[in-house]
């Protein structure tokens, strides 16, 4: 899953990025408010994490300014204005969450979680694959009791090719879905992804399977449990 965080402080911006990029989120950062708004406008992301006091233009403005535009991308306001006013205006202004700083990192997830599970029409945090369950609260998949081994981004490929399942997806989605701009691939790097995790699902009888659509991309399919 990607996402855009726009706060204008180094070290919550990078620490962020960092402890999200390790759950396997595709990561954008911005430190300003125009250039977050062109981010936006430009990037396909599943939830934006938009600090309220930028420079160059709040957070507020932007946030409006993209609900103006159309875009419909779920955005949590991750903010220290912790008045009760503020918050009413920020999600009336069009914002999907708020949290206040300081504020606890597994939360901050969980929300970001349930946020995604929304934009999918996912209410359940478990995603029932064949004979393999993807619990997206844990970020793991497991068959029965026994963990399935993925890497960050086979986790990512898998949970995305998951909440899309039955649908025929893009290898410009899935570019867009598992890479920030930092890690864009080159030349076959989503077929080889793709390949390798097909190879790990492949161990598995009852378990789903990705085909391929030639000249459109893959689809997952999967079999109820």
């Amino acid at each position: 899953m990607r996402l855009l965080l726009i706060e204008d402080s180094p070290r919550l911006r990078e620490s962020l990025a960092e402890g999200l990029g390790r759950m396997g989120y595709a990561v954008d950062v911005v430190d300003e408010g125009p250039r977050g708004l062109s981010y936006a406008r430009l990037n396909p992301y599943d939830v934006i994490i938009l600090d309220l006091m930028l420079p160059g233009m709040d957070g507020i403005t932007l946030l409006r300014t993209l609900r103006a535009q159309s875009c419909d991308t779920h955005v949590l306001i991750l903010t220290a204005k912790d008045r009760v006013e503020d918050r009413v205006l920020g999600l009336r202004a069009g914002a999907d969450d708020y949290l206040v700083k300081p504020f606890d990192f597994d939360e901050l997830v969980a929300r970001i979680q349930a946020l995604v599970r929304r934009r999918y029409g996912q209410k359940n945090p478990l995603i029932e694959l064949g004979c393999l369950t993807l619990d997206g609260t844990a970020g793991t998949v497991r068959r029965g009791e026994d963990t399935v081994a993925l890497t960050p981004r086979e986790y990512s490929l898998l949970e995305f090719l998951g909440l899309r399942r039955g649908e025929v997806v893009s290898r410009i989605e899935i570019e867009d879905a598992i890479y920030n701009e930092r890690s864009l691939p080159s030349g076959n790097a989503v077929d080889s992804a793709v390949c390798r995790l097909r190879t790990k699902l492949e161990q598995f009888d009852d378990g789903p399977r990705i085909e391929t659509r030639r000249g459109k991309g893959y689809v997952l399919v999967a079999d109820s449990a």
